[in-house]
């Protein structure tokens, strides 16, 4: 089952994307002109980070798009990884956007300069602020629609833009209040320190999905006691789950009594199966059945234990 496969959630998705992309572009805009009049280091890193979101958000628009495609005959389990490769992608250029911005304060910390015109500044921090408030405000209830971990990774970073943003406000204004450049560079490297854990969250996330790791715990009890739920199933075993970008890959295997017959145990396993999916949309459950008590009739020949060789 495909979370976007509804028009309104696939929309939802793309809007976001779309949305994030136009904020980028309308705060670089604003931030280089900024940067230009006053010189400032944290303006610089704060304006380096929009870059890099900008980037960070056209990956996640074709992330979106590809993880939203239906699986095909190549790729039977559809391109759900395409978000997590998206998101790993962003926390290295941001990665490495810290390490510039750390160098580019460094410099000014050893020669450092007078801000000018810092009221453009705080103006330009201000515009950013309410403009990413409202892009982080809508990708927040896009997720909840969609579970996406690219958007929600697009998110994360915007979410860090308004620490940065009030940084680099607090930033113009210590300098102009006490007269001290040096604050301005000081700023700029705890910017490019929070800028660096953003993006050890990110790719800690995206990497947990590349390898499989199992669902969180709640969900996986969550998941046992829908199928515990039904009196059919005595007990359950191997439970396996996974996420794929938008999807979640679910196996378990249910106990039925030995006695109870092929069509009733079939039955009641399409019933978890399908109260899962429900549950967490966007699941793919498969739910093996398996008997705990066994009768075979006293004329059954035994299965054979041992291979006969042809010259026995």
């Amino acid at each position: 089952m495909n979370p976007f496969a509804n028009s309104k959630s696939q929309g939802l998705a793309r809007r976001a994307t779309y949305a994030s992309v136009a904020v980028a572009a309308l705060l670089i805009a604003c931030k280089v002109g900024a940067w230009s009049y006053t010189g400032s280091v944290a303006i610089l890193a704060s304006l380096v980070d929009s870059l890099l979101d900008a980037f960070a958000s056209i990956v996640t628009l074709v992330a979106v798009r590809k993880a939203s495609a239906p699986a095909t005959r190549e790729y039977r389990f559809g391109l759900g990884k395409a978000e997590p490769l998206a998101a790993l992608t962003q926390a290295a250029f941001i990665a490495g956007s810290a390490v510039l911005l750390t160098l580019q304060a460094g410099e000014r910390l050893v020669n450092p300069q007078p801000i000018q015109a810092s009221e453009i500044g705080i103006a330009v921090m201000l515009v950013s602020i309410v403009a990413t408030l409202a892009l982080v405000g809508f990708q927040a209830y896009v997720i909840r629609q969609s579970s996406s971990v690219a958007i929600k990774a697009d998110s994360l970073h915007y979410k860090g833009d308004l620490l940065a943003n009030a940084a680099v406000i607090a930033a113009l204004v210590l300098t102009d209040f006490l007269g001290l450049p040096l604050i301005d560079p000081l700023f700029g490297l705890a910017i490019a320190a929070y800028i660096l854990w953003t993006a050890r969250s990110v790719a800690m996330e995206a990497l947990d999905m590349l390898l499989d790791r199992e669902l969180p715990q709640e969900e996986r009890d969550r998941i046992r006691d829908i199928a515990l739920s039904y009196p059919e199933v005595l007990d359950m075993h191997d439970l396996r789950t996974r996420r794929s970008g938008p999807y979640r890959f679910i196996q378990i295997h249910l106990e039925f009594n030995g006695r109870l017959s092929l069509n009733r145990s079939h039955a009641v396993a399409e019933a978890v199966e399908m109260q899962v999916m429900e549950e967490f949309p966007g699941s793919e459950v498969i739910a093996h059945q398996d008997p705990t008590t066994p009768e075979w009739h006293e004329d059954t020949d035994p299965l054979p234990t041992t291979h006969q060789g042809r010259n026995d």
